[in-house]
């Protein structure tokens, strides 16, 4: 058995890096900070959504600022930041300031960005469409009360059991 057979679909980057030509890696570092422009259209599409459920009744939802991680969590500040040697002259991995921006603000908040908006899209899904299907179990991190079926009695009784039953939109002790 091999150290990590429960890493199938591991994705494999690290051992190839070496092999990639120094201006394709340029290049692939120009390339992460342009989605930078679309955080105003991914920040508001967030907050549309975040207040669609709002208006539909929501609470308890959680923010933006649930998903970002504590700063103290950090390891490393300005004063004992690591640094890189690089693997040619000038490179950003070498500059303390380059890895504080991007672990202390850019990752942590572009991943928290996208982690609450696809919770609030689980959420969204939840509520309209509790229709089981083979990717539904991944949405039970946003887990709701009841769904809009579950509302109606005479729509419940529409559903098939498994969507009637489901915990991830149908809480038991609503019943």
């Amino acid at each position: 058995m091999k150290a990590c057979d429960s890493c199938s679909g591991r994705v494999e980057i690290g051992k190839n890096h070496k092999k990639i030509p120094i201006w394709q890696r340029g290049i692939g570092m120009v390339l992460i900070y342009l989605p930078l422009l679309t955080f105003p259209f991914v920040i508001a599409s967030a907050y549309l959504t975040y207040y669609h459920l709002r208006m539909e009744g929501a609470t308890n939802l959680k923010t933006w600022a649930d998903f970002i991680p504590d700063r103290g969590s950090h390891r490393y500040n300005l004063k004992n930041q690591i640094t890189m040697e690089g693997s040619f002259a000038a490179s950003m991995a070498q500059s303390k300031l380059f890895w504080i921006l991007n672990c202390t603000w850019y990752c942590p908040y572009s991943v928290a960005l996208f982690e609450w908006h696809a919770y609030m899209v689980k959420i969204v899904e939840n509520w309209w469409c509790p229709f089981t299907h083979e990717k539904k179990e991944s949405y039970n991190n946003a887990s709701i009360d009841k769904s809009f079926w579950h509302l109606y009695p005479e729509d419940i009784t529409k559903l098939e059991a498994e969507d009637r039953e489901n915990p991830i939109w149908n809480d038991a002790e609503d019943k």
